[in-house]
């Protein structure tokens, strides 16, 4: 039953940040949506940015998590821009939003994760301290966000196909090479 009221919660939110504004919508419009009471909502999530979040870790995250390999990587990158996409009016009303550090967030997780397991494979028999492959991490991380918002922020006119591309080409073997600079520093 939890999971069919979280899953209601979340298809209401969607909804209605189709015809309005994140920051518009409150706990009450959901539960009247949603023909539940208050504490119900309470019951499963702090607040509407905490509905917000949950939708993006179980919508997204979740998703990619076969894609997590130094060979598979651009696929799981390719899968969050397809999200984004698939969920367009959704993610722009996040962005455009108070609500726009959750979707920074589930961005950041979703591609810190991604990218921390091709760096683990790649670092398999190297000795690289944990707090530099959290910064080679985050160094990618943050490159690979800022270029997603930079397309978001552009209505996501550009191909996804055609960024993963240039991504490719640009960091190819750089996991590599940054992992092996940081090997017994």
């Amino acid at each position: 039953m939890s999971g069919l009221t979280k899953k209601a919660l979340s298809s209401s939110l969607k909804a209605m940040m189709e015809r309005s504004s994140l920051d518009k919508i409150t706990v009450k419009d959901l539960v009247a949506d949603c023909g539940v009471n208050r504490q119900t909502f309470y019951y499963h999530f702090q607040d509407v940015y905490d509905l917000l979040g949950w939708i993006y870790k179980t919508e997204a995250i979740d998703s990619i998590s076969n894609y997590r390999t130094y060979d598979t990587w651009q696929q799981g990158f390719l899968k969050i821009f397809h999200y984004v996409l698939d969920n367009k009016k959704f993610c722009m009303s996040t962005f455009r939003s108070m609500g726009r550090e959750h979707l920074e967030l589930f961005l950041h997780q979703a591609v810190f994760e991604l990218l921390m397991s091709v760096i683990e494979e790649v670092n398999v028999d190297k000795q690289v301290r944990g707090e530099d492959k959290d910064f080679i991490a985050n160094f990618y991380t943050y490159a690979f966000i800022g270029i997603m918002l930079d397309w978001i922020r552009n209505d996501m006119s550009e191909n996804p196909e055609v960024i993963i591309d240039r991504l490719s080409v640009l960091i190819e073997g750089d996991m590599e090479k940054a992992i092996n600079k940081y090997v017994k520093r």
